[in-house]
């Protein structure tokens, strides 16, 4: 299926009218492209069977430009909500899709979207059941919205809450961060500079799956800072749980692009959005084994203990830094980029 078996150009107001240029929309792109029995019944929605406990996610994607280096908001929208799905200790199995599509998108960028949804559902094992489209009048949006939610059924092996971190445990991170965030900014007007810096936007679910297989409940907790960044995770979780945390500057992964570009730019990377990053916070004796399945796993070939939970400084995240000093790693306040995610 291509772009040009549809009759229009872009898209325009009778798209989202309900009548049959969205049934052909529908058909042509839409049905086609995700073809499986459930979203082929054409419904108002889909029924489903779970046998265990579900978790349920569900995200909107605003990001700007629409695309990046390293992927688009289609992707991103699969992406980011397969990982929420599996930073509850689930298994993503289903995917709901809406869109808000501005009057005059390209239909060549939206078959493009479209394609990178499947391809990307494909890659996370997930099938889109059931969604929606809207069209909204030209500069009512910024090309295209997209909300996705995700569900899954609970891991058996998985306990996922800030009520079992302890202290003593450690903290792991799957890879390199801050590109996501970086990767975004390189293309936006203005800010461009020479780089090859692309988003680490993926899946990480079959990661997850394989850490609670191999240690249970002995893995405590499950985060991937997107939005805010690793700063912001582990301060909000600090709160949470009333106890310190302990990460040592030295240890963090960051490509040295990355880190230039951070310094070129202002920022700070710990606050810096990431897409294919996730922490994970568990019992101290399985701490390098943990890291070690990681690191045989492609998406988690960086993996590195960053820190760790303290009885010191109740509800701080204190960073150590690489001169030996020490500082109080804060929530994000305000926006540091907008519209990354």
């Amino acid at each position: 299926m291509n772009d040009s078996e549809l009759r229009f150009d872009t898209i325009n107001l009778g798209h989202g009218s309900g009548g049959m240029m969205t049934r052909e929309l529908l058909d042509k792109l839409i049905f086609k492209t995700f073809n499986n029995p459930f979203i082929n019944q054409k419904h108002d929605g889909s029924i489903v069977m779970f046998a265990n406990k579900i978790a349920i996610s569900t995200d909107s994607f605003v990001i700007s430009p629409i695309f990046f280096k390293g992927g688009n908001i289609g992707e991103l929208a699969v992406n980011g909500t397969v990982n929420d799905v599996a930073m509850c200790g689930a298994i993503p199995k289903y995917l709901s899709l809406a869109f808000i599509i501005e009057e005059g998108l390209k239909m060549e960028e939206l078959f493009t979207i479209v394609n990178s949804i499947k391809e990307a559902a494909d890659k996370s094992g997930v099938l889109i059941i059931t969604g929606d489209t809207k069209v909204v009048e030209r500069g009512k949006g910024d090309k295209i919205f997209i909300n996705t939610t995700g569900f899954g059924e609970v891991h058996p092996k998985a306990n996922i809450s800030t009520d079992r971190i302890m202290y003593g445990d450690k903290i792991i991170v799957n890879g390199c961060i801050a590109q996501h965030g970086m990767a975004i900014m390189s293309e936006r007007e203005g800010l461009a500079f020479e780089s090859n810096i692309v988003s680490d936007t993926t899946n990480v679910n079959f990661l997850v799956k394989d850490l609670l297989d191999t240690f249970g409940d002995k893995i405590h907790f499950f985060r991937d800072p997107t939005r805010g960044g690793v700063a912001s995770v582990l301060s909000e979780i600090a709160t949470d749980i009333n106890k310190g945390i302990a990460i040592f500057e030295a240890d963090f992964p960051i490509e040295k692009q990355v880190a230039a570009a951070c310094e070129i730019l202002g920022l700070d990377p710990l606050y810096v959005a990431n897409e294919g990053v996730f922490i994970t916070i568990v019992d101290a004796e399985i701490a390098e084994e943990v890291v070690a399945l990681m690191r045989n796993d492609e998406k988690g070939k960086n993996s590195v203990c960053i820190g760790e939970i303290t009885n010191e400084h109740p509800s701080k995240v204190v960073m150590h830094s690489v001169i030996g000093g020490k500082r109080i790693v804060s929530a994000l306040i305000g926006e540091q980029l907008p519209r990354i995610c």
